[in-house]
């Protein structure tokens, strides 16, 4: 297994009050706490009704980029809260990319809760997918390691299971990954996608869905990259609820979801050396996808 990528830039509480001080000091003397230290951003809570989301390193910062850019137009379309950024700060002195200054989402994420009613949330995430699942425009985010063909993940799949060695049952992943692969690929117009919606991502407050999170794979392309949260979070019957809840899911669609969710599990146990919330997702997920004996 292996740790999360190493920060190529140390963001401290410091740093952040000098960005505030020399670009927005109205909101300077506002109280700064540490939030997350994530796999591309630093997050600090700003009073009680912002963030402040920081790249850690050089690829994360095109995708805050892609957030400041296309966010605040498809944030009111959506029927759940995303963190559409308010203020954006660019570089200024050491700190080399822009950053930003998000509303204040409440909620745990659903990794480390349960919803109160599984059935209700699953059919309201399933909306929230409809609703961001539309035709994008050209200029829309491009992003190499969610758009393309499911068929194209097997040698990433093929890498990773040989790098988890016996920690998991490759046999039986190795063969339910070949019968998903063989799902027919996308042929439709590009949608809109979050990229990386898992349980970390959704946001749970008094025991409902209450916000998605973290847009920094924004792209556009097929959408089953996004289904892949109904193997993470749900129950075979809720699944289906928000199957229905998204649309015209074709059964195509839904094994290429399936798909997905295989190669997540994988990567979310590859990287969990140092974290044990991607160790628990990684297990949960794998134990959902692979059948019963």
């Amino acid at each position: 297994m292996q740790n999360t990528p190493a920060a190529e830039f140390e963001v401290t509480a410091d740093l952040v009050r000098g960005l505030l001080e020399c670009q927005h000091p109205a909101l300077a003397e506002l109280p700064l706490s540490p939030l997350a230290n994530g796999w591309d951003n630093v997050l600090f809570r700003l009073g009680d009704e912002f963030t402040v989301r920081l790249p850690r390193r050089q690829m994360a910062a095109d995708l805050v980029e892609h957030e400041q850019r296309w966010l605040g137009a498809l944030a009111p379309r959506l029927p759940l809260p995303i963190p559409a950024p308010t203020r954006v700060g660019v570089p200024s002195g050491d700190y080399p990319w822009k950053w930003s200054v998000c509303p204040w989402l409440d909620g745990e994420p659903a990794a480390d809760t349960r919803l109160a009613d599984p059935l209700v949330d699953a059919r309201r995430l399933g909306e929230f997918l409809q609703a961001l699942h539309q035709p994008a425009p050209p200029e829309a985010p491009i992003n190499p390691y969610r758009g393309g063909p499911v068929g194209d993940l097997g040698q990433r799949v093929a890498s990773n299971l040989e790098k988890l060695g016996k920690l998991i049952d490759s046999t039986a992943v190795a063969a339910h990954w070949a019968d998903l692969s063989g799902a027919s690929e996308w042929d439709q117009e590009a949608v809109w996608v979050h990229g990386d919606l898992h349980t970390a991502n959704v946001l749970v407050a008094n025991g409902a869905l209450s916000a998605v999170i973290d847009f920094g794979d924004l792209t556009a392309c097929d959408p089953a990259v996004d289904f892949a949260i109904a193997w993470m979070m749900f129950e075979p019957p809720e699944r289906d609820v928000l199957r229905s809840a998204a649309g015209n899911v074709d059964d195509a669609t839904w094994r290429r979801a399936e798909a997905w969710a295989l190669h997540f599990a994988l990567l979310y146990l590859l990287y969990s050396a140092d974290n044990e919330r991607f160790q628990r997702m990684g297990t949960q997920l794998l134990n959902a996808l692979l059948p019963t004996p």
